[in-house]
Protein backbone atom coordinates (compact mmCIF):
# COMPACT_ATOMS: atom_id res chain seq x y z
CA UNK A 1 0.00 0.00 0.00
CA UNK A 2 1.21 3.28 -0.75
CA UNK A 3 1.80 5.92 1.16
CA UNK A 4 -0.16 8.95 1.25
CA UNK A 5 1.86 12.26 0.34
CA UNK A 6 1.03 14.65 3.55
CA UNK A 7 2.56 11.88 5.54
CA UNK A 8 5.81 10.83 3.08
CA UNK A 9 6.43 14.74 3.07
CA UNK A 10 5.83 15.68 6.66
CA UNK A 11 8.43 17.09 8.85
CA UNK A 12 10.86 15.82 11.12
CA UNK A 13 12.57 18.73 12.37
CA UNK A 14 11.41 22.24 13.67
CA UNK A 15 13.99 23.51 10.82
CA UNK A 16 11.83 21.48 8.31
CA UNK A 17 8.53 22.91 9.43
CA UNK A 18 6.80 25.68 6.20
CA UNK A 19 5.60 29.31 6.92
CA UNK A 20 5.38 28.73 11.00
CA UNK A 21 8.91 30.54 11.52
CA UNK A 22 7.83 32.79 14.53
CA UNK A 23 7.02 29.51 16.23
CA UNK A 24 9.87 27.18 15.04
CA UNK A 25 12.65 29.73 15.89
CA UNK A 26 11.35 29.89 19.54
CA UNK A 27 10.79 26.27 20.23
CA UNK A 28 14.42 25.35 18.71
CA UNK A 29 16.14 27.98 21.02
CA UNK A 30 13.82 26.86 23.63
CA UNK A 31 15.40 23.58 23.00
CA UNK A 32 19.26 24.13 22.57
CA UNK A 33 19.11 26.07 25.85
CA UNK A 34 17.07 23.51 27.80
CA UNK A 35 14.57 26.17 29.11
CA UNK A 36 11.69 23.57 28.66
CA UNK A 37 8.09 24.88 29.48
CA UNK A 38 6.05 22.47 31.66
CA UNK A 39 2.68 23.04 29.42
CA UNK A 40 2.31 24.45 25.54
CA UNK A 41 -0.46 25.43 23.62
CA UNK A 42 -0.75 25.37 19.53
CA UNK A 43 -3.96 26.97 18.30
CA UNK A 44 -4.60 28.09 14.57
CA UNK A 45 -6.74 26.27 11.74
CA UNK A 46 -6.27 22.80 10.59
CA UNK A 47 -3.91 21.06 8.71
CA UNK A 48 -1.24 24.02 9.57
CA UNK A 49 1.71 21.84 11.33
CA UNK A 50 0.47 21.59 15.04
CA UNK A 51 0.42 17.85 15.69
CA UNK A 52 3.52 17.74 13.60
CA UNK A 53 4.96 20.37 15.40
CA UNK A 54 3.68 18.62 19.19
CA UNK A 55 5.33 15.37 18.02
CA UNK A 56 8.58 17.30 16.98
CA UNK A 57 9.25 19.25 19.93
CA UNK A 58 8.48 15.91 22.09
CA UNK A 59 11.18 14.21 20.74
CA UNK A 60 13.77 17.34 20.79
CA UNK A 61 13.18 17.94 24.43
CA UNK A 62 13.98 13.98 25.18
CA UNK A 63 16.77 14.25 22.63
CA UNK A 64 15.17 12.04 19.98
CA UNK A 65 15.02 11.61 16.68
CA UNK A 66 11.54 11.96 14.86
CA UNK A 67 10.22 9.16 13.23
CA UNK A 68 6.62 7.68 12.44
CA UNK A 69 7.62 4.19 12.64
CA UNK A 70 9.48 4.24 16.41
CA UNK A 71 7.11 4.99 18.97
CA UNK A 72 8.13 5.64 22.77
CA UNK A 73 5.98 4.81 25.74
CA UNK A 74 6.26 7.99 27.29
CA UNK A 75 5.28 10.00 24.99
CA UNK A 76 1.67 9.16 24.99
CA UNK A 77 -0.79 10.92 22.70
CA UNK A 78 -4.53 11.76 23.83
CA UNK A 79 -7.15 12.22 21.52
CA UNK A 80 -9.53 14.78 23.89
CA UNK A 81 -12.26 14.26 21.53
CA UNK A 82 -13.01 10.61 22.34
CA UNK A 83 -11.11 10.71 25.97
CA UNK A 84 -12.27 14.12 27.48
CA UNK A 85 -14.36 12.71 30.07
CA UNK A 86 -13.64 12.94 33.39
CA UNK A 87 -12.57 9.71 34.18
CA UNK A 88 -9.93 9.09 31.43
CA UNK A 89 -8.45 12.68 32.79
CA UNK A 90 -8.41 11.49 36.45
CA UNK A 91 -6.51 8.39 34.89
CA UNK A 92 -3.93 10.74 32.95
CA UNK A 93 -3.28 12.87 36.62
CA UNK A 94 -2.85 9.43 38.29
CA UNK A 95 -0.21 8.61 35.99
CA UNK A 96 2.54 11.53 35.67
CA UNK A 97 3.84 10.90 38.81
CA UNK A 98 4.96 7.90 37.46
CA UNK A 99 8.33 8.39 36.41
CA UNK A 100 9.47 7.95 32.44
CA UNK A 101 11.03 4.48 31.84
CA UNK A 102 13.13 5.66 28.38
CA UNK A 103 13.50 9.25 28.24
CA UNK A 104 14.08 12.40 30.60
CA UNK A 105 10.57 13.66 30.05
CA UNK A 106 7.03 12.03 29.88
CA UNK A 107 5.08 14.43 27.55
CA UNK A 108 1.33 14.18 26.85
CA UNK A 109 0.37 15.18 23.36
CA UNK A 110 -3.67 16.18 23.67
CA UNK A 111 -5.22 17.11 20.07
CA UNK A 112 -8.41 19.40 19.85
CA UNK A 113 -8.41 19.82 23.46
CA UNK A 114 -10.88 22.02 23.83
CA UNK A 115 -13.40 19.06 23.44
CA UNK A 116 -12.47 17.99 26.95
CA UNK A 117 -15.40 18.83 29.50
CA UNK A 118 -15.73 21.03 31.69
CA UNK A 119 -15.52 18.32 34.76
CA UNK A 120 -12.27 16.78 33.15
CA UNK A 121 -10.95 20.25 33.06
CA UNK A 122 -11.26 21.27 36.60
CA UNK A 123 -9.51 17.60 37.67
CA UNK A 124 -6.50 18.33 35.15
CA UNK A 125 -6.47 21.75 36.23
CA UNK A 126 -3.91 21.51 39.54
CA UNK A 127 -2.22 19.24 37.50
CA UNK A 128 -1.36 21.20 34.54
CA UNK A 129 -0.36 24.11 37.30
CA UNK A 130 2.28 22.24 38.93
CA UNK A 131 2.94 19.21 37.12
CA UNK A 132 5.80 16.87 38.69
CA UNK A 133 9.30 17.88 37.11
CA UNK A 134 9.43 14.79 34.48
CA UNK A 135 6.14 15.96 32.89
CA UNK A 136 5.87 18.01 29.73
CA UNK A 137 2.15 19.22 28.54
CA UNK A 138 1.38 19.89 24.74
CA UNK A 139 -2.03 21.45 24.24
CA UNK A 140 -3.57 21.42 20.59
CA UNK A 141 -6.80 22.82 19.17
CA UNK A 142 -8.47 24.59 16.20
CA UNK A 143 -10.78 26.47 18.61
CA UNK A 144 -8.92 28.34 21.17
CA UNK A 145 -11.94 30.62 22.56
CA UNK A 146 -13.41 27.48 24.14
CA UNK A 147 -10.68 26.91 26.44
CA UNK A 148 -11.27 28.19 29.99
CA UNK A 149 -9.06 30.87 30.34
CA UNK A 150 -7.66 29.09 33.41
CA UNK A 151 -6.40 26.32 31.49
CA UNK A 152 -4.76 28.91 28.90
CA UNK A 153 -3.47 31.15 31.36
CA UNK A 154 -1.36 28.23 32.56
CA UNK A 155 0.72 27.46 29.20
CA UNK A 156 3.18 28.91 26.95
CA UNK A 157 0.62 29.70 23.67
CA UNK A 158 1.80 29.66 20.33
CA UNK A 159 -0.70 30.99 17.32
CA UNK A 160 -0.37 28.60 14.13
CA UNK A 161 -1.19 30.74 11.22
CA UNK A 162 -2.05 30.22 7.88
CA UNK A 163 -0.19 29.05 5.16
CA UNK A 164 0.61 31.44 2.83
CA UNK A 165 -0.59 30.75 -0.78
CA UNK A 166 3.02 31.32 -2.50
CA UNK A 167 4.62 29.46 0.31
CA UNK A 168 2.40 26.55 -0.25
CA UNK A 169 2.74 26.52 -4.39
CA UNK A 170 6.58 26.52 -3.81
CA UNK A 171 5.84 23.45 -1.35
CA UNK A 172 3.64 21.63 -3.57
CA UNK A 173 5.92 22.41 -6.73
CA UNK A 174 8.75 20.86 -4.32
CA UNK A 175 6.76 17.54 -3.65
CA UNK A 176 6.00 17.24 -7.59
CA UNK A 177 9.38 17.25 -8.61
CA UNK A 178 10.10 14.65 -6.06
CA UNK A 179 7.30 12.11 -7.41
CA UNK A 180 7.88 12.90 -10.78
CA UNK A 181 4.45 14.75 -11.19
CA UNK A 182 3.91 16.63 -14.49
CA UNK A 183 1.84 19.66 -13.58
CA UNK A 184 1.10 23.61 -14.86
CA UNK A 185 1.58 26.35 -12.84
CA UNK A 186 -1.91 28.11 -12.77
CA UNK A 187 -3.15 24.56 -11.30
CA UNK A 188 -0.38 24.58 -8.48
CA UNK A 189 -1.97 27.85 -7.59
CA UNK A 190 -5.20 26.87 -8.16
CA UNK A 191 -4.52 23.55 -5.33
CA UNK A 192 -2.87 26.35 -3.09
CA UNK A 193 -5.87 28.53 -2.96
CA UNK A 194 -8.31 25.37 -2.32
CA UNK A 195 -6.05 24.19 0.67
CA UNK A 196 -7.03 28.28 2.37
CA UNK A 197 -3.82 27.94 4.03
CA UNK A 198 -3.82 24.15 5.33
CA UNK A 199 -0.69 21.96 3.89
CA UNK A 200 -2.41 19.08 4.55
CA UNK A 201 -5.47 19.75 2.25
CA UNK A 202 -3.11 20.96 -0.28
CA UNK A 203 -1.22 17.87 -0.75
CA UNK A 204 -4.32 15.53 -0.31
CA UNK A 205 -5.60 17.24 -3.38
CA UNK A 206 -2.27 17.32 -4.86
CA UNK A 207 -1.90 12.77 -4.51
CA UNK A 208 -5.77 12.98 -5.48
CA UNK A 209 -5.00 14.83 -8.95
CA UNK A 210 -1.82 12.69 -9.45
CA UNK A 211 -4.05 9.65 -9.65
CA UNK A 212 -6.68 11.65 -11.87
CA UNK A 213 -4.85 13.44 -14.78
CA UNK A 214 -1.22 13.27 -16.30
CA UNK A 215 -0.39 15.69 -16.59
CA UNK A 216 -2.33 18.03 -14.18
CA UNK A 217 -3.91 20.62 -15.47
CA UNK A 218 -6.39 23.14 -14.45
CA UNK A 219 -9.16 21.78 -16.00
CA UNK A 220 -8.68 18.76 -13.95
CA UNK A 221 -8.02 20.48 -10.90
CA UNK A 222 -11.34 22.05 -11.20
CA UNK A 223 -13.05 19.00 -12.17
CA UNK A 224 -11.94 17.62 -9.10
CA UNK A 225 -13.32 20.37 -7.24
CA UNK A 226 -16.57 20.87 -9.14
CA UNK A 227 -15.42 24.08 -9.98
CA UNK A 228 -16.52 25.81 -13.07
CA UNK A 229 -14.42 27.16 -15.56
CA UNK A 230 -12.76 30.22 -15.63
CA UNK A 231 -13.56 30.99 -19.11
CA UNK A 232 -17.10 30.58 -18.84
CA UNK A 233 -17.24 32.70 -15.38
CA UNK A 234 -15.49 35.37 -16.94
CA UNK A 235 -18.15 35.60 -20.13
CA UNK A 236 -21.45 35.40 -17.25
CA UNK A 237 -19.10 38.43 -15.03
CA UNK A 238 -18.79 40.14 -18.31
CA UNK A 239 -22.77 39.82 -19.49
CA UNK A 240 -23.71 41.38 -15.77
CA UNK A 241 -21.32 44.12 -16.15
CA UNK A 242 -23.21 44.85 -19.48
CA UNK A 243 -26.90 44.51 -17.99
CA UNK A 244 -27.41 41.58 -20.59
CA UNK A 245 -30.05 38.97 -18.78
CA UNK A 246 -30.30 36.95 -21.26
CA UNK A 247 -26.38 36.44 -21.63
CA UNK A 248 -26.26 35.77 -17.89
CA UNK A 249 -29.79 33.44 -17.99
CA UNK A 250 -27.61 31.40 -20.88
CA UNK A 251 -24.45 31.33 -19.06
CA UNK A 252 -26.16 29.91 -16.09
CA UNK A 253 -28.02 26.99 -17.99
CA UNK A 254 -24.68 25.95 -19.52
CA UNK A 255 -23.26 25.92 -16.77
CA UNK A 256 -26.19 23.62 -15.15
CA UNK A 257 -25.76 21.47 -18.21
CA UNK A 258 -22.64 20.81 -17.30
CA UNK A 259 -23.52 19.56 -13.82
CA UNK A 260 -21.86 22.65 -12.04
CA UNK A 261 -23.79 22.75 -8.98
CA UNK A 262 -25.57 26.95 -8.05
CA UNK A 263 -23.61 26.80 -4.61
CA UNK A 264 -20.47 26.16 -6.65
CA UNK A 265 -20.54 29.12 -9.06
CA UNK A 266 -21.91 31.13 -6.21
CA UNK A 267 -18.67 30.74 -4.26
CA UNK A 268 -16.30 30.78 -7.33
CA UNK A 269 -18.28 34.22 -8.07
CA UNK A 270 -17.86 35.42 -4.61
CA UNK A 271 -14.47 34.60 -4.22
CA UNK A 272 -13.81 36.94 -8.23
CA UNK A 273 -16.19 39.81 -6.39
CA UNK A 274 -13.95 39.90 -3.65
CA UNK A 275 -10.42 39.76 -5.37
CA UNK A 276 -12.60 43.11 -7.18
CA UNK A 277 -13.63 44.89 -4.26
CA UNK A 278 -10.45 44.94 -3.24
CA UNK A 279 -8.47 45.85 -6.49
CA UNK A 280 -10.75 48.91 -6.28
CA UNK A 281 -12.04 47.29 -9.73
CA UNK A 282 -15.12 49.19 -11.67
CA UNK A 283 -16.46 46.25 -13.62
CA UNK A 284 -19.35 46.58 -11.05
CA UNK A 285 -19.87 49.73 -8.77
CA UNK A 286 -19.11 49.06 -4.97
CA UNK A 287 -22.50 49.07 -3.68
CA UNK A 288 -23.59 47.01 -5.77
CA UNK A 289 -20.84 45.04 -5.31
CA UNK A 290 -21.51 44.65 -1.32
CA UNK A 291 -24.87 43.44 -2.23
CA UNK A 292 -24.15 41.34 -4.69
CA UNK A 293 -21.69 39.65 -2.09
CA UNK A 294 -23.83 39.08 0.74
CA UNK A 295 -26.52 37.57 -1.63
CA UNK A 296 -24.20 34.81 -2.86
CA UNK A 297 -23.07 34.06 0.57
CA UNK A 298 -26.73 32.85 1.00
CA UNK A 299 -27.37 30.88 -2.08
CA UNK A 300 -25.48 27.79 -0.69
CA UNK A 301 -28.43 27.92 2.48
CA UNK A 302 -30.92 28.26 0.21
CA UNK A 303 -34.27 25.89 -0.59
CA UNK A 304 -33.46 26.75 -4.11
CA UNK A 305 -30.25 27.77 -5.25
CA UNK A 306 -30.51 27.97 -8.70
CA UNK A 307 -33.25 30.63 -8.37
CA UNK A 308 -32.05 32.17 -5.64
CA UNK A 309 -28.29 32.78 -7.29
CA UNK A 310 -30.28 34.06 -10.79
CA UNK A 311 -32.47 36.69 -8.67
CA UNK A 312 -28.87 37.81 -6.69
CA UNK A 313 -27.44 38.37 -10.34
CA UNK A 314 -30.31 40.16 -11.79
CA UNK A 315 -30.88 42.46 -8.68
CA UNK A 316 -27.20 43.67 -9.60
CA UNK A 317 -28.07 44.64 -12.67
CA UNK A 318 -30.08 48.60 -12.85
CA UNK A 319 -33.82 48.80 -12.37
CA UNK A 320 -34.43 49.68 -15.56
CA UNK A 321 -32.72 47.40 -17.24
CA UNK A 322 -34.51 44.13 -15.33
CA UNK A 323 -36.73 42.22 -17.74
CA UNK A 324 -39.53 42.09 -15.66
CA UNK A 325 -42.08 39.43 -17.68
CA UNK A 326 -38.79 36.86 -17.36
CA UNK A 327 -38.49 37.25 -13.87
CA UNK A 328 -41.95 36.12 -14.22
CA UNK A 329 -41.65 33.46 -16.25
CA UNK A 330 -38.60 32.39 -14.12
CA UNK A 331 -41.26 32.25 -11.08
CA UNK A 332 -43.84 29.81 -12.75
CA UNK A 333 -41.38 27.48 -13.77
CA UNK A 334 -40.98 24.44 -11.59
CA UNK A 335 -38.05 24.78 -8.99
CA UNK A 336 -35.24 23.52 -9.81
CA UNK A 337 -33.72 21.41 -6.72
CA UNK A 338 -30.19 19.92 -5.51
CA UNK A 339 -31.26 16.54 -5.27
CA UNK A 340 -31.19 15.49 -8.81
CA UNK A 341 -28.11 15.97 -11.33
CA UNK A 342 -27.84 20.17 -12.46
CA UNK A 343 -27.98 18.85 -15.85
CA UNK A 344 -31.28 17.97 -15.49
CA UNK A 345 -32.55 20.93 -14.56
CA UNK A 346 -35.09 22.99 -17.09
CA UNK A 347 -33.66 25.62 -18.86
CA UNK A 348 -34.27 29.49 -18.15
CA UNK A 349 -36.26 31.35 -21.14
CA UNK A 350 -36.32 35.03 -21.11
CA UNK A 351 -37.60 36.82 -23.77
CA UNK A 352 -37.45 40.20 -24.38
CA UNK A 353 -40.27 42.87 -23.09
CA UNK A 354 -39.92 46.35 -24.68
CA UNK A 355 -42.01 47.86 -21.98
CA UNK A 356 -40.61 46.38 -18.85
CA UNK A 357 -42.02 48.61 -16.25
CA UNK A 358 -45.26 48.25 -17.68
CA UNK A 359 -47.31 45.27 -15.56
CA UNK A 360 -50.47 43.84 -15.18
CA UNK A 361 -51.51 42.96 -12.00
CA UNK A 362 -53.80 40.45 -11.63
CA UNK A 363 -54.11 40.47 -7.58
CA UNK A 364 -57.49 40.29 -5.54
CA UNK A 365 -58.40 43.70 -4.03
CA UNK A 366 -58.74 43.78 -0.44
CA UNK A 367 -61.68 43.44 0.60
CA UNK A 368 -62.04 46.25 3.10
CA UNK A 369 -60.26 48.49 0.29
CA UNK A 370 -62.18 50.02 -2.65
CA UNK A 371 -61.70 47.67 -5.79
CA UNK A 372 -61.30 50.53 -8.00
CA UNK A 373 -58.54 51.50 -6.50
CA UNK A 374 -55.70 49.68 -8.89
CA UNK A 375 -56.33 49.95 -12.35
CA UNK A 376 -55.53 46.40 -14.42
CA UNK A 377 -52.50 48.32 -16.07
CA UNK A 378 -50.30 50.91 -14.30
CA UNK A 379 -46.52 51.77 -13.31
CA UNK A 380 -45.87 50.23 -9.87
CA UNK A 381 -42.62 52.43 -8.86
CA UNK A 382 -43.34 52.18 -4.87
CA UNK A 383 -45.29 50.49 -2.36
CA UNK A 384 -48.07 52.34 -0.88
CA UNK A 385 -50.71 51.74 1.77
CA UNK A 386 -53.08 49.43 -0.44
CA UNK A 387 -50.20 47.48 -2.50
CA UNK A 388 -48.76 46.76 0.97
CA UNK A 389 -52.09 45.34 1.94
CA UNK A 390 -52.00 42.88 -0.94
CA UNK A 391 -48.70 41.85 0.44
CA UNK A 392 -50.10 41.09 3.87
CA UNK A 393 -52.72 38.95 2.19
CA UNK A 394 -50.27 37.38 0.50
CA UNK A 395 -48.41 36.20 3.19
CA UNK A 396 -51.65 34.84 5.29
CA UNK A 397 -52.04 32.43 2.87
CA UNK A 398 -48.98 30.73 3.24
CA UNK A 399 -46.98 32.49 5.62
CA UNK A 400 -49.51 33.15 8.49
CA UNK A 401 -47.17 33.42 11.29
CA UNK A 402 -45.10 35.85 9.57
CA UNK A 403 -48.48 37.52 8.82
CA UNK A 404 -48.91 38.28 12.31
CA UNK A 405 -45.80 39.48 13.11
CA UNK A 406 -45.23 41.78 9.69
CA UNK A 407 -48.94 43.28 10.27
CA UNK A 408 -47.58 44.76 13.91
CA UNK A 409 -45.08 46.91 11.16
CA UNK A 410 -46.07 50.53 10.24
CA UNK A 411 -44.86 51.10 6.46
CA UNK A 412 -42.84 54.18 5.84
CA UNK A 413 -43.27 54.87 2.01
CA UNK A 414 -41.48 57.91 2.02
CA UNK A 415 -38.45 56.28 -0.33
CA UNK A 416 -40.09 54.88 -3.67
CA UNK A 417 -37.02 52.37 -3.92
CA UNK A 418 -37.65 51.16 0.05
CA UNK A 419 -40.12 49.07 2.06
CA UNK A 420 -38.93 50.80 4.99
CA UNK A 421 -41.12 48.81 8.04
CA UNK A 422 -41.22 50.79 11.57
CA UNK A 423 -41.69 47.82 14.41
CA UNK A 424 -42.56 48.77 18.15
CA UNK A 425 -40.67 45.96 19.65
CA UNK A 426 -36.93 44.68 18.55
CA UNK A 427 -37.97 40.94 18.77
CA UNK A 428 -40.68 41.77 15.51
CA UNK A 429 -37.18 43.99 13.86
CA UNK A 430 -35.22 40.43 14.28
CA UNK A 431 -37.71 38.37 13.20
CA UNK A 432 -38.29 39.94 9.90
CA UNK A 433 -34.53 40.86 9.41
CA UNK A 434 -34.07 37.00 9.01
CA UNK A 435 -32.64 36.63 5.95
CA UNK A 436 -35.48 33.63 5.25
CA UNK A 437 -38.17 35.85 6.25
CA UNK A 438 -37.12 38.91 4.30
CA UNK A 439 -37.05 36.52 1.01
CA UNK A 440 -40.38 36.01 1.67
CA UNK A 441 -41.65 39.50 2.10
CA UNK A 442 -39.36 40.84 -1.30
CA UNK A 443 -40.83 38.11 -3.10
CA UNK A 444 -43.93 38.57 -2.38
CA UNK A 445 -43.58 42.36 -3.05
CA UNK A 446 -41.77 41.09 -6.33
CA UNK A 447 -44.98 39.05 -7.27
CA UNK A 448 -47.25 41.85 -6.71
CA UNK A 449 -45.69 44.45 -8.28
CA UNK A 450 -43.68 42.97 -10.71
CA UNK A 451 -40.78 45.41 -9.38
CA UNK A 452 -37.86 44.68 -6.83
CA UNK A 453 -37.46 46.69 -3.70
CA UNK A 454 -34.89 47.14 -0.65
CA UNK A 455 -36.33 46.02 2.63
CA UNK A 456 -35.41 48.24 5.88
CA UNK A 457 -36.88 47.57 9.24
CA UNK A 458 -36.15 49.96 12.01
CA UNK A 459 -37.25 50.81 15.52
CA UNK A 460 -39.97 53.57 16.18
CA UNK A 461 -41.87 53.13 19.90
CA UNK A 462 -44.47 55.92 18.38
CA UNK A 463 -45.14 53.16 15.23
CA UNK A 464 -47.59 50.84 17.20
CA UNK A 465 -50.76 50.98 15.57
CA UNK A 466 -53.95 49.76 16.61
CA UNK A 467 -53.92 46.75 14.40
CA UNK A 468 -57.76 44.65 14.19
CA UNK A 469 -56.77 41.16 14.03
CA UNK A 470 -59.11 38.41 12.26
CA UNK A 471 -60.73 37.29 16.10
CA UNK A 472 -59.14 39.32 18.98
CA UNK A 473 -58.93 38.24 22.01
CA UNK A 474 -61.14 39.50 24.75
CA UNK A 475 -58.95 38.98 27.59
CA UNK A 476 -56.68 42.06 28.28
CA UNK A 477 -53.47 39.80 29.01
CA UNK A 478 -53.94 37.74 25.76
CA UNK A 479 -54.40 40.98 23.66
CA UNK A 480 -51.04 42.09 25.18
CA UNK A 481 -49.46 38.74 23.98
CA UNK A 482 -50.67 39.07 20.89
CA UNK A 483 -49.12 42.81 20.38
CA UNK A 484 -45.98 41.63 21.63
CA UNK A 485 -45.07 38.23 19.16
CA UNK A 486 -47.41 38.98 16.17
CA UNK A 487 -50.46 37.32 16.73
CA UNK A 488 -50.86 33.02 15.43
CA UNK A 489 -52.93 30.23 16.59
CA UNK A 490 -53.34 30.61 20.41
CA UNK A 491 -53.68 26.85 22.27
CA UNK A 492 -56.74 26.88 24.94
CA UNK A 493 -55.55 25.73 28.14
Amino acid sequence: MGQALYRKYRSKTLTDIIGQDHITKTLKQAVDSGRISHAYLFTGPRGVGKTSVARILAHAINGLTYNDDKQYVDIIEIDGASNGRIEEIRELRDKVYIAPTETKYKVYIIDEVHMITINAFNALLKTLEEPPEHVVFILATTEAHKLPPTIVSRTQRFQFKPIDTSVAVKHLSYIAKQEGIAIDQEALELIAEHGQGSFRDSISLLDQAANYSNPITTEAINTLLGNPPAVQLDELIKNLAASNRQGVASDLNGLYEQSYAAPMIAKRLAERFRRYLIADSTIIPTEQLLVLLADLIEVPASEDPNSSLLIALLKTMPAQSLNLQAVEKLHDQEPITQTKPARQSEPIKLKPDSSPNKVTIKSKTPSNKPAQAIKKTETINHVDDLIWHQVLDTLKVKHNTLYGIVRMAKLDSSDPRVIRLQFAYQFHKQRVNDAKNREIILKAVEQITKTSFALECVIDKDSLTKVTPDAPPKEPNLSAINNIFGGGEMLNP
